[in-house]
């Protein structure tokens, strides 16, 4: 069995806290956390610790939370750490050349998809938005180019039809955890097999924004309903009803339409759930929706108070 290793984590989400925990119980040592700057979060925009961090000082590992990696500003502090090997999860910015040379080991990352697939900054959302039945952690060098480097351990786990991107993304976070201190005890007693990815399968997987939101009624039934677990839960499906916007939380994919309707369409309305026309012949059913600035609602509370009857066309949100 190799030396203890001397360890930075990178990371700032409850996706990688995880991570930091599996590390600081392992046999290594977390000399110091690198995190975002701390940023105003939630409804109010107060400003608040992200989970990291959080955990961090729960342990008391120091925690260094620069604005730029800047040589001239971070090369100093960061080599006085004498690390081994940096820990990468979800950290959130680009790190430098001089940054990836520095530790003795180089530096890994926990990412959340079966690359070379998913690449970027959003693979959870872009994997379940894309109808993917099966999705992972892969364990890879960092390397100057985005998530291209090579491959040191893998896992899988499928995604259920109905899951939404928030399940799927805990999981992978516990998965990674468990991968990558596995990783970190292979490295510690010695070099690890690398495999070069295969680029020409390269996906990109851009981070989500509200430009992702709006539903074209268009599509097909299954496709909107991955649209809808996809962004859940942010920044949500998006749809309208005679100009008001409506977030959807919760869809089912529905039945095959009894008779032609215009895409968008609401076909059948109860407690039960909405059903809605999609492009490819088939219904959508809504069970969860919110409308803008309100609270969210089952259907059948929304349809007390909301009247959606059969006919009523929803458009672009």
């Amino acid at each position: 069995m190799g030396a203890p290793l001397r360890l930075v984590f990178y990371g700032t989400p409850a996706f990688a806290a995880p991570t930091l925990a599996r590390l600081v119980a392992s046999r290594h040592t977390v000399v110091a956390v690198v995190t975002q700057p701390d940023r105003a979060r939630g409804r109010g925009q107060r400003v608040s610790d992200a989970p990291v961090k959080t955990l961090a000082q729960v342990h008391g590992i120091p925690v260094l939370q620069p604005e730029r990696l800047t040589r001239d500003l971070c090369e100093a502090a960061f080599a006085a750490l004498d690390a081994d090997l940096g820990v990468v999860a979800a950290y959130g910015k680009i790190l430098p050349d001089w940054l990836l040379a520095q530790p003795r080991l180089g530096l890994i990352n926990v990412h959340a998809s079966l690359l070379p697939k998913y690449r970027g900054a959003a693979p959870v959302h872009r994997a379940v938005m894309a109808g993917e039945r099966e999705t992972g952690v892969t364990i890879m060098r960092v390397v100057k180019a985005l998530d291209a480097g090579p491959m040191l351990d893998v896992v899988t786990t499928p995604i259920d039809p109905d899951e939404t991107s928030d399940i799927v993304e805990a999981r992978l976070g516990t998965l990674g955890a468990t991968l990558v201190g596995a990783v970190v005890d292979r490295l510690a007693d010695g070099p690890v097999l690398e495999t070069p990815q295969d680029d020409a399968l390269a996906t990109y997987a851009p981070k989500v924004t509200r430009d992702d939101s709006p539903i074209d009624w268009a599509a097909s039934a299954q496709a909107i309903h991955n649209q809808v677990r996809g962004l859940f839960p942010w920044p949500h499906a998006s749809t309208s009803v005679e100009g008001r916007r409506l977030i959807l939380h919760r869809t089912a994919l529905g039945d095959a339409l009894g008779a032609p309707a215009a895409p968008g369409t609401v076909v059948e309305a109860s407690r039960a759930g909405a059903s809605v026309a999609c492009g490819d012949g088939h219904t959508l059913r809504l069970l969860a929706l919110q409308p803008e600035g309100k609270r969210v609602m089952a259907i059948g509370d929304f349809l007390a108070g909301h009247p959606l009857a059969p006919g009523v066309r929803l458009g672009p949100a």
